[in-house]
């Protein structure tokens, strides 16, 4: 088995590093290092990226000061920081790059237009959808599994900091179980944390398989895209 189209989710909270806030340009380069692996198999890769490193709508607005959409249009900003960053180190390794905004902000990015992007994607070019949605009360998966569908990848990798799906937290619980495969409905359970239900209902409407894997395994990204799925989890 192999990819030809994917869409890559990447955590924010992971650009942070150590330091728990803002951008380490480290584990920066090493993400575009990975990319460009996929990129020079030929693999066309359109990308997604949270704001946790920066700032989250619902606990921005959780004592009540700032309204849930004001603090989710906040993030959607954050991701749009993350995005440029992105873009910035892919092209550092040689990559052509496009961030695709679904707000408009024509100074430092396109319209997100879908034919667009996947001209840029037939050309070889790697296109970062920022802004999530567009929208308030949707999460960055959400945005993920939608840009997915309407570029029409053939899977989601969601690269995480955990090698698969657990059936309970592996950073609290040492008896964690981890779930090689599972079906959207189990991925759906409250205890099972993979994606957001909006998202995985998406994926499952769509028959778009969700693969968990921890980006910081060098070489895993193109290895699961040749259908090595030993260090990943897949939802389908």
């Amino acid at each position: 088995m192999g990819y030809k189209r994917v869409l890559v989710k990447f955590s924010g909270e992971a650009l942070a590093g150590e330091n728990g806030y803002g951008i380490d340009t480290k584990i920066l380069k090493f993400i575009a290092t990975e990319i460009k692996t996929l990129t020079d198999a030929g693999i066309e890769v359109g990308i997604v990226i949270g704001a946790g490193n920066i700032i989250r709508g619902v606990t921005a607005a959780a004592d009540g000061v700032i309204s849930r959409t004001a603090g989710d249009y906040m993030g959607m900003l954050g991701t749009v920081i993350n995005s440029i960053a992105l873009q910035e180190a892919c092209e550092h390794e040689g990559m052509l790059v496009r961030v695709q905004s679904a707000i408009k902000m024509e100074q430092i990015a396109e319209a997100f237009i879908v034919r667009r992007a996947v001209r840029h994607l037939e050309r070889g070019r790697v296109v970062v959808f920022a802004a999530g949605t567009g929208n308030p009360f949707f999460t960055t998966d959400t945005a993920a599994t939608l840009r997915a569908v309407e570029i029409e990848a053939q899977v989601i990798i969601k690269a995480t900091k955990v090698d698969g799906v657990y059936d309970k937290d592996p950073n609290k619980f040492s008896d964690a179980i981890k779930l090689p495969t599972l079906g959207y409905d189990e991925a759906l359970q409250d205890h099972i944390k993979v994606m957001d239900d909006t998202s995985i209902a998406l994926a499952k409407e769509n028959k778009l398989p969700i693969i968990v894997c921890n980006m910081f395994t060098p070489g895993n990204l193109l290895s699961i895209i040749k259908g090595n799925f030993d260090n990943c989890s897949i939802v389908q």
